[in-house]
């Protein structure tokens, strides 16, 4: 008895050791398990703006791109990227089937009413883009002009704001590069779009002979932000994100890489305050 007791000790014994060990081993693989597995967030774009997002080889590129997949991963977060065009990116917001709308975007008080924005991550404005030989020196100059626009931008309500909501010479597209064929077939006088878009356009298409006309009396400054449900509660981890690859000068280097230039972060950190 006393030895079948020893041996029952013993069995015993080694089961609790093992038991233990398995439960240790579960916790710090679950730990790590846990640790490795990041939300994968939905952010929907309309990839027809370059240089901020656009095709290549059938991947979604540019200035958007870089920037939000820095912002995202030091948020803790992984990134997957939708190419929806410009009207579903709102659609698929208001109806919370996406995270982020990433296009661009340029936060107002209209869309504020609908969506919730990030901290401010672009300063923007709109420009002219002409034929080299266009007599048009400013936005007045637009006046009874064929202009050509994207649906739904800030460049419509930039030149609706001069020349009225029904203005016949107002010609709306669905992205930027229509509005533009439509100005190099001569269908159009003129294009208005943010400054990053014709300015680029023009340099990389030199046989266009295009120019690029800044008019900051009649056109207001804008910045973009991401896009959110209204209430997400995304926005506080993105803001923090936001705020940190900027200072720590991740911004810089993609703002550089795509516009060849140094950011005015002084007057989008005063934008962000």
């Amino acid at each position: 008895m006393k030895k079948i007791s020893a041996l029952l000790w013993m069995v015993t014994l080694v089961f609790v050791l093992a038991s233990c060990g398995t439960s240790q081993t579960e916790k710090g693989g679950g730990k790590k398990a846990a640790d490795s597995e990041k939300k994968t967030l939905r952010i929907v774009t309309d990839a027809a703006y370059a240089p901020f997002e656009y095709m290549d080889k059938g991947n979604i590129v540019g200035f958007d791109v870089d920037f939000v997949k820095a912002v995202v991963k030091n948020a803790g977060y992984k990134a997957e990227f939708d190419n929806v065009g410009w009207d579903p990116v709102f659609v698929e917001i208001t109806n919370k089937r996406a995270d982020i709308g990433m296009s661009s975007i340029t936060i107002n008080d209209d869309r504020k009413q609908t969506y919730d924005f990030s901290l401010p991550y672009f300063l923007s404005t709109n420009k002219i883009l002409v034929s080299e030989n266009s007599q048009i020196k400013n936005a007045k100059d637009l006046k009874n002009k064929v202009v050509a626009v994207q649906n739904g931008t800030t460049g419509q309500a930039a030149i609706e704001k001069l020349f009225g909501k029904n203005n016949e010479n107002l010609k709306k597209f669905e992205n930027n590069n229509l509005a533009i064929m439509e100005l190099n077939s001569g269908g159009a006088d003129a294009v208005v779009a943010d400054n990053a878009v014709v300015e680029v356009y023009a340099k990389n298409n030199p046989e266009k002979k295009l120019k690029v006309i800044e008019d900051s009396e009649n056109f207001d400054s804008e910045f973009y932000g991401l896009m959110f449900p209204k209430g997400s509660k995304l926005k506080t981890d993105i803001d923090k994100a936001v705020k940190k690859v900027i200072d720590d000068g991740t911004y810089e280097k993609i703002y550089k890489k795509w516009f060849g230039r140094n950011p005015d972060l002084n007057k989008l950190k005063a934008q962000q305050e």
